[in-house]
């Protein structure tokens, strides 16, 4: 890969994290084209070529302001990308349109052997599913809370029962309204009492509540571990970041070791963790979010981490 080759940001048009690793890439001088695919058309255009050259897949990415060669790509940083509506479309139309970006410009970019993805797409929709999650932590030796998945509403409130505190999680985060105002899944308390015939419809994860003193947010880059101590005092602490305190901690040898292997069973080069520490010092485990925020973190902890996947994306492999 010759030092000319580019780093491939895709991401949404409001992106500060995404702005912060950009401005660590241009300090070291390392080419970026940063596109979204929402744009396609006038403000993205691909040509890429199989068959009949001599790589495997030949081409060029264009933007209004930069173009790549696809031969030329060191890595690709798959941060928030947004797929286009078309809601200028009828129904069918901006269904198929949508289809043919999807399986065009993603399948090609899929395509491409030699880059480092940060994450690639498919490994993210993998290591997605809570379920499978919880499974892997668990076989890596890492302190899982009892969790229930379940639409049987007795099961539910036997498990609701048998434990102090039990909290309902969602199982998968969507874009949700309620009379028009957007609304977030947050982990909610609930009890036996609570739980009616309405848990039926779907699965249900319930889990039963580590009492904690704080939580961890922990950050892998690579093989770099950031772990933050996020001190809240509230069972859910995105509710209210005005409310937080951070610092920056070292974790136990195991558990960072469990962490990274956990990434590499699926196949991940970075991630997000959330862990629970309770009142002897155990981090307990909760979720992995594969492509999690972290840029409001950098700041009051002082830790490299815009810095950390800048030099990831720059060298284009792991160290």
């Amino acid at each position: 890969m010759c030092e000319n080759s580019a780093v491939l940001v895709a991401t949404e048009a409001d992106d500060p994290t995404a702005d912060m690793v950009i401005t660590e890439l241009n300090r070291r001088g390392t080419p970026v084209v940063r596109f979204d695919p929402a744009d396609i058309g006038v403000d993205l255009t691909l040509s890429a070529r199989f068959g009949g050259c001599a790589a495997p897949v030949t081409g060029e990415l264009r933007t209004p302001s930069r173009a790549v060669d696809l031969t030329e790509v060191r890595s690709v940083y798959w941060r928030r990308p947004v797929w286009p509506a078309f809601d200028g479309l009828g129904e069918d139309d901006a269904r198929f349109a949508a289809a043919q970006v999807r399986y065009g410009l993603g399948g090609t970019l899929h395509a491409l052997s030699g880059p480092l993805w940060v994450n690639h797409p498919l490994r993210n929709a993998e290591a997605d599913y809570k379920p499978a999650q919880l499974a892997v932590a668990r076989r890596l030796g890492l302190a899982v809370p009892p969790t229930l998945v379940t639409n049987d509403p007795a099961e539910a409130r036997c498990f609701a029962a048998a434990h102090d505190q039990v909290i309902y999680k969602t199982l998968r985060w969507t874009p949700y309204r309620r009379d028009g105002v957007p609304v977030t899944g947050w982990a909610d308390p609930v009890t036996a009492a609570e739980i009616d015939e309405r848990v039926r419809v779907v699965p249900h994860l319930f889990q039963a509540v580590v009492d904690k003193v704080a939580d961890l947010r922990v950050l892998v880059v690579g093989r770099q571990v950031f772990a933050v101590r996020i001190e809240s005092g509230i069972l859910d602490w995105r509710r209210d970041y005005s409310a937080l305190s951070y610092r920056a901690v070292e974790l136990p040898g195991p558990v960072e070791r469990a962490l990274l292997a956990h990434l590499d069973h699926f196949g991940l080069v970075s991630g997000s963790f959330d862990l629970a520490v309770d009142r002897e010092g155990c981090p307990w485990w909760l979720e992995l979010n594969p492509n999690g925020q972290w840029g409001w973190l950098q700041e009051p902890t002082g830790l490299p981490m815009s810095a950390a996947f800048a030099e990831l994306l720059t060298q284009g492999a792991l160290s």
